[in-house]
């Protein structure tokens, strides 16, 4: 049986801003729409085409495909398969590609600070926990030591709090001091807009929970131009 030949998507030219300045290049690379949120959904772990697709509900599989493209042929995404048992192929961010946070981390911030922020449309998992980094407030972390579980449909990750610094990574939440099972736009709406922490479930200490969720705090609103 002759084999299904699988040709590369082509990615469609981009024209570039014949400018130095490394803002410039810093667009060609990932200012296309959707680009940015693509490598983010990367920032914690690979991840399978299916759930960047779910997490990113506005993109089209074409258009996901075609931005995947552009990432891996400029470096900054690359596709591996993970060994037996899973055996599938997953997307997973370089090295430099990680070196992206901040950028993201810096945009979100900002950005957070418009008053035409919305921030009771959806987020994913990985948006929400990335904002924990960049939100957090160490001063008001002092001496909390906690391992702190998120279950977000089947993704699982675990965050440390430890000297007042805060990590996150994809793993098991067995061990946790607590654990928040739900939706990722429900926990964020517990912790940056008071909803009580009834809304989600939680399994372990309440205590933690509640500490948990005063250690973030948007950054005000900036002045609205008339």
């Amino acid at each position: 049986m002759e084999s299904e030949k699988i040709t590369k998507p082509q990615s469609e030219p981009r024209r570039g801003y014949d400018d130095a300045c490394g803002t410039a290049h810093a667009l060609e690379l990932i200012g296309e729409r959707w680009a940015l949120l693509v490598l983010r959904e990367l920032m914690l772990g690979p991840r399978r085409f299916s759930e960047l697709k779910a997490d990113l509900p506005g993109i089209s599989a074409n258009v996901l495909k075609q931005r995947l493209t552009e990432l891996e042929e400029r470096g900054l995404v690359r596709r591996v398969r993970l060994p037996p048992p899973a055996s599938v192929q997953v997307y997973e961010a370089t090295a430099w590609g990680l070196e992206a946070e901040p950028i993201v981390q810096s945009l979100g911030r900002w950005a957070a600070r418009s008053p035409k922020h919305d921030p009771t449309l959806p987020i994913s998992g990985v948006s929400i926990l990335l904002s924990f980094r960049t939100m957090f407030d160490p001063g008001r972390a002092r001496d909390l030591v906690a391992r702190i579980g998120f279950v977000f449909a089947d993704m699982t990750y675990v965050l440390v709090i430890a000297k007042g610094e805060l990590t996150v990574a994809r793993g098991d939440v067995e061990g946790c001091d607590v654990v928040f099972t739900g939706e990722p736009t429900t926990l964020a709406a517990v912790v940056y807009g008071g909803l009580p922490l009834a809304n989600m479930r939680i399994d372990g200490d309440a205590r933690v929970a509640k500490r948990f969720v005063d250690l973030f705090e948007l950054p005000p609103k900036a002045a609205a131009a008339y």
